[in-house]
């Protein structure tokens, strides 16, 4: 049974003509630079909806092919015209038959960062001489179809990749890194809603791919105040970030067999190791670099993919009074500090006698002696911290408790005292 269809071919003038085209089965077209190409699924048949034409057969518009009909049995790869009004219509007829690739075998070539389907066989192009006498050809597409990786929330998850690629005996795809087969669909069959697929065998992947995540040890919860400044709050935020920085690095590796992380400070490397995750404790002030590579049996690799992670130098400040009057301002005696490693605050009153001491410069004095409100006025403070740019020997002996003048203190360390001022 023959379906009809509606075409519509565009004329050179304001004047449009609409034609039915009817075909045992199905057809669609190909707009080419502005030919009309109808490709049918089989017995191809032109009709005229404005009654009887001349049709003529490309490049011939001299005489015509077929005179005094409203249809036409045309033939494969052929050209015809049409003569409405002094404007000419052209149109070209295929058969997808005569098109459909003939296919013995795919072999497929893969590389670590692509993947070569080789059509052995014959894929039919899409040829026809045009209007003014030119050879011309037409790109022919199919849609590849595979099974990839994406990095899902957490994990690596199956992807579906669908891509549409010139069809050709040579197609290329990007690699990927499971194991999967190849579907390739020509897109002419699919428009002409025809089953006509290829399928490859399933093939041991040679790709890697890598996630790789750089997880900070946080301190503190986020919203809580701190006095601790540039601390750690957010797992995956390495920029400008107070010592001791530690950090957990995971590669999140697939298909890959091999890996090496490699830390330098600043183009120096000061460490290498070799698994597929590792801890680091960044203590020295300064700009790092970190970075992964890694490989698999097939000696494909991934290199080069980095981290910038920034450490502060130290710092320690001290505020010169504080209001322990329950509003949520300045209601405790804390220092302000940056990376410190070591610290000790003892806290005096004004007779000499020890109300206070900590070892935790995050933790502050509320004001309190033996859980009771003490006294408004000045009182007196020592404090003796260390920073992680400390110097490691100066950092190993016991003398920064000892009195040393001010101007005397080496890199990272700190002897601070004085009065602080409570008021109520």
């Amino acid at each position: 049974m023959r379906n009809i269809l509606l075409a519509t071919i565009l004329l050179l003038s304001t004047i449009s003509y609409a034609f039915n085209i009817e075909g045992v089965g199905n057809r669609t077209f190909i707009d080419n630079d502005g030919d009309t190409l109808y490709i049918f699924e089989n017995n191809a048949e032109f009709r005229s909806n404005i009654g009887i034409v001349d049709w003529y057969r490309l490049p011939d518009t001299i005489a015509p092919f077929s005179s005094g009909t409203d249809y036409l049995y045309p033939e494969h790869g052929q050209g015809y015209a049409v003569k409405i009004n002094g404007q000419w219509q052209c149109f070209w007829a295929f058969e997808y038959d005569s098109l459909r690739a003939q296919v013995d075998r795919v072999d497929v070539q893969q590389s670590c960062t692509q993947t070569t389907l080789l059509i052995q066989g014959l894929v039919p192009a899409i040829q026809y001489t045009d209007w003014s006498r030119r050879e011309q050809s037409v790109t022919r597409l199919c849609r590849v179809s595979y099974m990839d990786a994406m990095w899902g929330e957490d994990s690596w998850v199956d992807s579906l990749v669908v891509v549409d690629r010139e069809l050709t005996n040579s197609i290329v795809v990007d690699a990927s890194p499971v194991h999967t087969n190849y579907i390739i669909t020509d897109l002419l069959a699919q428009e002409l809603s025809l089953s006509d697929s290829i399928v490859t065998d399933t093939y041991q992947p040679m790709a890697i791919k890598v996630h790789p995540l750089a997880i900070v040890t946080t301190r503190g919860k986020e919203g809580d105040r701190s006095n601790e400044v540039e601390r750690p709050t957010e797992p995956d935020n390495l920029v400008r970030r107070s010592a001791p920085l530690d950090v957990e690095f995971v590669a999140n590796g697939l298909n890959a067999d091999y890996y090496e992380w490699k830390i330098y400070k600043g183009t120096e490397p000061i460490l290498t190791r070799g698994e597929a995750q590792h801890r680091y404790k960044f203590t020295d002030p300064g700009n790092y670099r970190v970075v992964l590579w890694a490989n698999n049996s097939s000696d494909c690799e991934i290199d080069s993919v980095e981290f910038e992670v920034s450490v502060s130098e130290s710092m320690l400040t001290v505020p010169n009074l504080f209001t322990p009057n329950e509003d949520g301002q300045n209601d405790e005696f804390r220092v302000v500090y940056r990376s410190i490693k070591e610290f000790h605050i003892w806290v005096y009153n004004r007779w000499g006698k020890l109300v206070y001491k900590s070892d935790d410069p995050a933790k502050g004095w509320d004001g309190n002696i033996n859980g009771r409100p003490a006294a408004a006025g000045a009182y007196y403070y020592v404090i003796r911290a260390l920073g992680t740019d400390a110097e490691t020997e100066y950092m190993s002996k016991p003398a920064y408790t000892k009195k040393i003048k001010k101007q005397e203190l080496p890199l990272g360390v700190y002897q601070l005292s004085g009065d602080i001022n409570l008021l109520r």
